[in-house]
């Protein structure tokens, strides 16, 4: 690898979430829109193609020429926010005319198709919104700046404290996952106009991170920072609650085992616990999980979790992996929640997972 690829990254890499308008005398008529019946139509320029694909992780659709080498078709592509690569003679192509956003390790194409029944969830209209900080916090465990964002409620006031919810996202995404593609935020606004929550700070870091000489994936990296670095660096700079029964973390797939290590390892700094596409345990085997000593001991669990859920969706393709953990903790007692929302390991699920979970938080508060 040359110097050049071995150059750190910048911080702030900004991704389009809204598609380029285009100049139709220039650029063509382009577009993608969502259809009534929840397919979408797509209308890309690629004149010299050969074949023009949506590839949904493996289940391809073609589009099909038309004039003026424009390319579109009709593509079934689910309900929720879909992720999907567009393929040009079988290469990766990020097109100005559709959104990108940021999964899978890399900026990739996205739609976000409405849900029936879930239409108002994120609605901008009609209630006082919350604002999102981004955060540059000096990590002793990496080395480096490492990134982290925290929503605050419409009605923040510096002068009152608040319990705060460490939220993770899943392996190749970012701390902007919860914001842009789980719209976190905006289920949190209608939640609180609703009286469904209480007021409280959500917290959003970058769980990829990497350090010399470390496992990126290992089990203890993010839970060293967020121990270290992450929980002193906020309670330093915001009105944040510091007993146990104030803290929280959740997280979806990667962000949910980062969850049940940094949780089942420290119950005297978390109260609440959510574990959306959770994994209890790792699903890498053989690894060492001493985090699961305190499931040995019901009575002593019972008292440290006010909350401990488990979330998962009825086709995830690891649901086979969440039965195991079902069956190892059948004969604990444990008091945990466990849910099953309709859809797979994506994001229609983990939307569901965090509207069922915040309401659940601190209301003894």
């Amino acid at each position: 690898m040359s110097d050049q690829l071995k150059q750190a990254l910048p911080l702030d890499t900004a991704v389009s979430f809204d598609p380029y308008a285009g100049e139709p005398g220039r650029d063509g008529d382009q577009c993608f829109s969502v259809n009534p019946d929840g397919t979408v139509f797509f209308r890309l320029k690629a004149p010299n193609a050969k074949t023009v694909q949506i590839d949904q992780f493996g289940s391809v659709t073609p589009l099909a020429p038309a004039e003026d080498g424009m390319w579109e078709g009709n593509v079934d592509l689910g309900r929720g926010f879909k992720y999907f690569f567009l393929k040009i003679d079988g290469a990766d192509v990020l097109d100005p005319y559709l959104p990108i956003g940021y999964g899978c390790c890399r900026p990739m194409h996205f739609v976000d198709v409405p849900v029936p029944g879930e239409e108002d969830w994120d609605d901008l209209a009609g209630v006082p919104h919350g604002s999102v900080t981004r955060l540059y916090v000096p990590s002793s465990v990496t080395g480096k700046h490492e990134i982290a964002l925290v929503w605050a409620p419409a009605s923040f006031d510096p002068a009152t404290s608040y319990p705060v919810l460490y939220l993770q996202h899943g392996y190749g995404e970012n701390e902007t996952g919860w914001v842009h593609q789980g719209h976190v935020g905006r289920i949190a606004d209608r939640l609180l106009a609703a009286g469904q929550m209480k007021e409280m700070l959500i917290v959003m870091a970058n769980g990829m991170m990497r350090a010399p000489g470390r496992d990126p994936m290992g089990r203890s990296l993010f839970s060293e920072f967020l121990l270290t670095d992450l929980i002193p660096f906020v309670e330093a700079r915001f009105p944040a609650k510091t007993d146990k029964w104030s803290r929280a973390m959740a997280g979806l797939s990667m962000g949910s085992y980062q969850t049940s290590v940094t949780t089942l390892s420290h119950p005297d700094l978390f109260g609440y616990a959510g574990l959306f596409s959770g994994f209890l345990r790792s699903p890498r085997p053989g690894t060492e999980e001493p985090h699961l000593a305190l499931l040995a001991d019901p009575e002593k669990f019972r008292a440290s979790f006010r909350v401990f859920y488990r979330a998962m969706g009825t086709e995830d393709q690891f649901f086979g992996t969440f039965a195991r953990d079902d069956e190892y903790l059948a004969d604990k007692d444990l008091g945990m929640i466990r849910r099953t929302f309709p859809g797979g390991h994506d994001w229609s699920v983990w939307r569901r997972s965090i509207r069922d979970f915040l309401p659940m938080l601190f209301q003894e508060d």
